[in-house]
């Protein structure tokens, strides 16, 4: 793969995992934010899969073909499931109304790459050039899970964050071993199983997985 087409194929799959951290904060609709988290895990997988080909790493190809099915198809379709459970499936009214966590997203953004200068510094690659795209992933995964009050949309967030540290170990490190990618995307697929299973259940019960109505329910 020739300098200019590895530069731009990188950066254009690292654009659109950020890209889809933001829409997921500008979307409402919980099958719209679960489609955009399967958009950005074949981005992810796209990264991977570039960088894999430009190396010529036939375990870092392996490991963007297991990234893409099990962050672009397994768990957005384990989501879709909880989803098709919720009468109500929207984000009706998160914390911070939808301008405001945009304008967020962009702070967020613009806070990674100052925060991470010295690092691109050290790295004057064009993998390296690109770690504050997931570092900003990971912020804006954290302020989802901050803002916003359906389950769904919470456990989007946290699988924001996952897939911005993994973007930050595939540009900084050229990709990480098969086994840790393996492990990791295994812890975040049952915490998805989990939710699943107390969907289920409670749907059946209440009707809704609202976080503050669950509270309510608590107290």
């Amino acid at each position: 793969m020739s300098g200019p087409v590895f530069s731009g194929s990188l950066e254009l799959a690292a654009g659109v995992v950020l890209v889809c951290a933001a829409v997921t904060l500008w979307r409402r609709s919980l099958n719209a934010i679960v489609k955009t988290l399967a958009i950005q895990g074949l981005a992810l997988g796209a990264v991977a899969l570039v960088l894999g080909i430009h190396q010529h790493d036939g375990g870092l190809i392996a490991v963007a073909c297991f990234v893409a099915v099990a962050k672009g198809a397994a768990i957005p379709t384990l989501l879709r499931r909880v989803v098709r459970s919720d009468p109500t499936s929207r984000e009706a009214a998160p914390l911070i109304n939808v301008p405001a966590s945009l304008v967020g997203a962009g702070a967020l953004t613009l806070f990674a790459f100052a925060t991470t200068a010295p690092v691109t510094t050290l790295l004057p690659t064009t993998a390296g050039r690109l770690i504050p795209i997931g570092f900003a992933t990971l912020l804006i995964g954290f302020f989802a899970m901050t803002v916003r009050r359906k389950a769904v949309s919470q456990i989007v967030g946290l699988l924001l964050v996952d897939n911005g540290i993994a973007l930050i170990a595939f540009l900084a490190t050229s990709g990480v071993p098969l086994i840790i990618e393996l492990g990791v995307s295994l812890d975040v697929l049952l915490v998805v199983v989990v939710l699943r299973v107390l969907a289920t259940q409670m749907g059946s019960r209440f009707g809704g997985f609202d976080l503050d109505q669950l509270r309510e329910l608590h107290d």
